[in-house]
């Protein structure tokens, strides 16, 4: 509030007063000319002081070792430089401007209890609903007071599209339906489906088709995986459309696309706008009118990437996607609730959902910007080589007949593999679960529900693990004082916890003797300590702790001729856990 006289109150001018002149601020200094050798000497520095490099490797081994590869073998390196922009195969920028739309979703399930659901979703700023249905659900009940004017709904019916579009639009009646209402057929439904479906949704001037990417993002497929079956989707559908005697026109204006992102933020911004680049192309091949049809993306925060366990955490997860969805330029974004994997999320789940997106746009302003990562050499580069990628996917996986499944799932088991491989390591850590367990945590209960049903969580072997906790405690044989065992103490504790195993201390020793008098019939031990203590009297304690009844000896560091095991970091945790379980067994 300013004053008559333009002056803010309190005394202060106006901000425009205190503006620099324009272009008189100058961010670079006189010495600030930085060039990329520049940059290889400081880092090459550390990277041999820390002995990743030897003194005389040259500096620009830098980009090799830091230079990481995406499931999809898409080299990122740790610079962005202007060099990456060179010969560059697509392009094309993200459309949306302001705010994007924040998309609620609903599981199937009791219609009256889902009414209330999206009631109070809708009242606390969801601006539209994906909602699960069959032939069996009461649409009166589940969209009673749901202002269907004004919040589009997004059906998702699998199993009866074509029932519940007619359902959908009988309850409707002549309420005009919101812009951005979709009937929700998937693109590879059967085709008398697909086609009965979508002249419905055209008739009454609304979307009728998704192209839902997450089914196989669900099942373990990469980026470029993903992306390339949801062209070949997509394509699969308007071939059908149009044979039926639609035009393409027409039959890509009822499309959307529906993606996952991840909470590896840069790669979920570069999907996102490489698939607007890949549907364009799809479009232009197909003989669309270039700049009629206008796309619709959807983004779903991943459900792989949850964890059941110290679900809280999946909160950063999801706000990191969100925030990689509406970078990205995704038109829609659901947020699924942090404690979806657990059950049927509740209101405060649901609440922290929403309320995700609304903190990005309306405390973040990450809504204000069009397409902030445009330019960014690294983001420009990511997003031209997961397009080329997943271009490559689509000419393997496209036939007449839509995507081929069975090429599909030859691929994915091969990605499957590689991360799973990658988390077993810990080389791709999992907060919570690979990472910083907590076995004394108390899990919040929610009601079963069939929400996660195919779902391969990137977690899926650790969170089996946790699921049955062996009985018996490993004794955490430390050597020395507190200030000699902890790091090795704590990095084996940890690793242990993420395979359900409890672990006992022994606490400051000064030799064999003090742990045997903490052993108490422990079959597995594992000691920590330094090396130095490991030199000095290792052999000595595990020979003591074997007399003392231990018939399994691990050491947390590298492998000792007197222990059975051992466990440092880029061991294969996964592998070592089941070894230590049986053990225990």
């Amino acid at each position: 509030m300013t004053s008559p006289e333009g002056a803010v109150e309190g005394g202060l001018d106006e901000p425009t007063g205190l503006e620099p002149e324009q272009g008189s601020l100058e961010l670079l200094g006189p010495d600030d000319d930085w060039q990329p050798a520049d940059w290889e000497k400081a880092t090459a520095a550390v990277l041999r002081k820390s002995r990743r490099m030897r003194e005389e490797d040259p500096d620009s081994l830098v980009w090799e070792k830091l230079t990481r590869t995406t499931l999809d073998d898409i080299p990122v390196t740790p610079l962005g430089t202007a060099s990456l922009l060179d010969d560059l195969l697509t392009a094309g920028r993200p459309a949306r401007a302001g705010d994007w739309d924040v998309r609620a979703h609903l599981a199937a399930g009791p219609a009256k209890a889902g009414n209330e659901a999206l009631l109070v979703d809708l009242e606390g700023g969801v601006t539209s609903v994906w909602v699960e249905a069959d032939a069996d659900t009461d649409l009166a009940v589940l969209l009673e007071g749901v202002l269907i004017d004004l919040a589009p709904v997004v059906l998702d019916a699998p199993t009866a599209p074509v029932a519940v579009a007619e359902a959908f639009l009988a309850h409707a009646g002549d309420t005009d339906l919101a812009a951005g209402t979709n009937l929700g057929v998937s693109a590879t439904a059967p085709a008398d489906d697909l086609v009965a479906v979508a002249r419905l949704a055209a008739e009454c001037g609304v979307l009728g088709v998704v192209v839902d990417g997450t089914r196989v993002h669900d099942r373990g497929a990469s980026d470029a995986q993903e992306l390339g079956w949801a062209m070949a989707a997509g394509a699969r559908a308007l071939r059908v459309l149009t044979e039926a005697g639609m035009g393409v026109d027409d039959a890509a204006g009822l499309v959307e696309l529906r993606l996952a992102v991840t909470d590896e933020q840069f790669a979920s911004i570069a999907k996102l706008r490489a698939a607007r680049r890949l549907w364009a192309r799809v479009l232009e091949l197909s003989g669309a009118t270039p700049g009629v049809v206008a796309q619709r993306l959807h983004a779903v925060t991943s459900r792989p990437m949850m964890s059941r366990y110290d679900p809280w955490v999946n909160m950063l997860r999801t706000t990191v996607a969100a925030f990689a969805a509406g970078v990205g330029g995704a038109d829609s974004v659901t947020v699924l609730p942090f404690d979806a994997p657990l059950g049927r999320p509740d209101a405060f789940g649901r609440r922290i959902a929403r309320n995700t997106s609304h903190l990005l746009i309306d405390e973040a302003h990450v809504a204000h910007v069009a397409d902030p990562a445009g330019g960014s050499y690294a983001v420009e580069k990511l997003t031209d080589d997961l397009a080329v990628a997943a271009w490559e996917v689509l000419g393997r996986l496209d036939t007449p007949e839509g995507p081929d499944e069975a090429a599909l799932e030859e691929m994915v088991a091969r990605t499957v593999e590689r991360r799973d491989q990658q988390v077993a390591t810990r080389e791709r850590p999992l907060t919570g679960l690979t990472e910083f367990p907590n076995l004394a945590e108390e899990l919040p209960e929610r009601e079963p529900y069939d929400g996660w049903s195919g779902v391969r969580s990137y977690g899926q072997a650790f969170e089996a693990m946790r699921d049955e906790p062996p009985a018996a405690r490993v004794l955490l044989a430390t050597l020395g004082p507190v200030a000699a065992h902890t790091a090795r103490a704590t990095f084996a504790t940890n690793l242990l916890a993420a395979g359900g195993v409890g672990v006992d201390v022994a606490g400051p020793t000064e030799g064999p003797e003090d742990l045997v008098a903490a052993h108490d019939g422990h079959s597995v031990v594992c000691l920590a300590g330094a090396d130095a203590a490991y030199d000095e009297w290792g052999r000595g304690a595990a020979e003591a702790l074997r007399a003392a009844g231990a018939t399994h000896v691990v050491v947390a560091g590298k492998p000792r001729e007197w222990a059975d095991d051992s466990c440092a970091m880029g061991v294969d945790a996964l592998a070592f856990l089941t070894r230590t379980r049986e053990a225990l067994a």
